[in-house]
C-alpha cells in the first residue's frame, strides 16, 4: 500500500519588494492591476444563502462549470466563497467552510488552469487550506491578522476591505466626515498591518455596501481616484448591491410601490457603476455578470485609449492600425 502523500508546505517567505505597485505576484503568476486596468473578478458563491445566487453552485460540478464559463467570458480571476456576508446570514465554522471551498478550488485548479482563483474568507485556516489546494489570492472582507499571515506564508496577494463592524451593518448618520478620506485612511492602516505581517501585494477594497449609506456608496465610487492615488490596486464590488436597486427606484425604475429594484433587475445599474469605477481608477471589479461587464469595459477602454491616442497626436489611422481588439481587449 503506497504511503500517503503529505500536504504541501508553504513556500519560503519572499523578501519584501520595493518595486512599483500594480503588478500583483499571484504565487508566481503576474496580474496587471494598474489603476483603471478593469480586470474582472467573477463571483462564485458555493453557499446556500448568498444574497444573489445562493445554492446555485453548491456542488463541485456546478461550481467548476460556472468557473469555466466565467473564464470563457473573460474573467481574470474567480472569487470562491463559502460563507455569505449578507446581513443576517448565519455564521459558518471553519471546518464547514473549508469543506465547501477546498474541493472547488482543487477542481478549478485542475480543470481550468488558466484561471486565477481567489478565496473569499475571513478565516486564516480556510485561507491556508485554499492556498494549499491551489488558490492564488486571499480576499478578506474583515481584513484580519490571521488571513494576512496565511497570505504572507504562501506568497499570495491579500485584498483588505473597509467595513464598519464585523461585516458592515447599517451606518450611523454621523459615521463619516468625508467618507472617501475616512475610508482611505482606514484602508491605509489595514494595508500597513498586512504588509507588517509579510504580505507583499495588498489590494484595497472600499467596501461598497458595508456600513455605508446609499449616498456614501455613491460618493465612494465617484471619489475612487482619491483611493487609487495612494498607489495600491483598488478592487470594487458594486455588482447587484442594494444601492443599485435604491438608485433605480429613485429614478422610477425600481420595484412596485417604489421599492428598490430586485436583485434580478440590477444588471444595467451595476454596469454603470462598474464603468465609472474603472474610469476613476479601479484595477479590479468583482461581479456576478462576467460577460456583460467584460464587454462593457472592453468598449469603454477602447474609447478611452482612442481618445488618449488622438490627444497625443496620433494620426487618424493609428487606432485602426492596431486592430479592433488591440487596445480595448481586456
Amino acid at each position: 500500500m503506497p504511503a500517503a502523500r503529505s500536504a504541501p508546505a508553504p513556500p519560503p517567505r519572499p523578501a519584501p519588494r520595493d518595486g512599483a505597485r500594480g503588478a500583483l505576484d499571484c504565487r508566481g503568476r503576474t496580474l496587471d492591476a494598474r489603476p483603471g486596468a478593469g480586470l474582472v473578478m467573477g463571483v462564485l458563491n458555493v453557499t446556500p444563502d448568498s444574497f444573489s445566487d445562493g445554492g446555485r453552485y453548491a456542488t463541485v460540478r456546478a461550481a467548476v462549470d460556472r468557473a469555466a464559463q466565467m473564464a470563457d467570458e473573460g474573467a481574470a480571476v474567480v472569487d470562491v466563497g463559502g460563507e455569505s456576508t449578507r446581513p443576517g446570514a448565519a455564521p459558518v465554522g471553519a471546518d464547514e467552510e473549508t469543506a465547501r471551498v477546498v474541493p472547488v478550488v482543487e477542481a478549478i485548479a485542475r480543470e481550468v488552469p488558466g484561471l486565477l482563483v481567489s478565496v473569499d474568507t475571513t478565516k486564516g485556516a480556510v485561507a491556508r487550506a485554499a492556498l494549499r489546494a491551489g488558490a492564488h489570492l486571499v480576499n478578506d472582507v474583515a481584513g484580519g491578522a490571521d488571513t494576512a499571515e496565511a497570505a504572507a506564508e504562501w506568497g499570495a496577494p491579500l485584498v483588505v476591505m473597509h467595513a464598519l463592524g464585523a461585516t458592515g451593518g447599517a451606518a450611523p448618520a454621523d459615521a463619516y466626515g468625508d467618507v472617501v478620506a475616512d475610508v482611505a485612511a482606514a484602508l491605509e492602516r489595514a494595508a500597513a498591518r498586512a504588509e507588517a505581517a509579510g504580505v507583499r501585494d495588498v489590494v484595497v477594497d472600499p467596501g461598497f455596501g458595508f456600513g455605508k449609506s446609499v449616498a456614501d456608496n455613491l460618493r465612494l465610487v465617484a471619489g475612487l481616484d482619491r483611493l487609487a492615488a495612494a498607489g495600491r490596486p483598488v478592487l470594487v464590488g458594486v455588482s447587484r448591491k442594494s444601492t443599485v436597486g435604491a438608485v433605480l427606484a429613485r429614478a422610477g425604475r425600481g420595484g412596485r410601490g417604489g421599492h428598490p429594484a430586485p436583485v434580478s433587475e440590477r444588471l444595467y445599474g451595476s454596469l454603470g457603476l462598474a464603468a465609472l469605477a474603472v474610469v476613476r481608477g479601479a484595477a479590479i471589479v468583482r461581479v456576478h455578470d462576467v460577460r456583460a461587464t467584460v464587454e462593457t469595459l472592453c468598449t469603454l477602454t477602447a474609447a478611452l485609449d482612442a481618445g488618449g491616442a488622438d490627444a497625443g497626436g496620433a494620426d487618424a489611422g493609428g487606432a485602426d492600425a492596431g486592430g479592433a481588439g488591440a487596445e480595448g481587449g481586456r
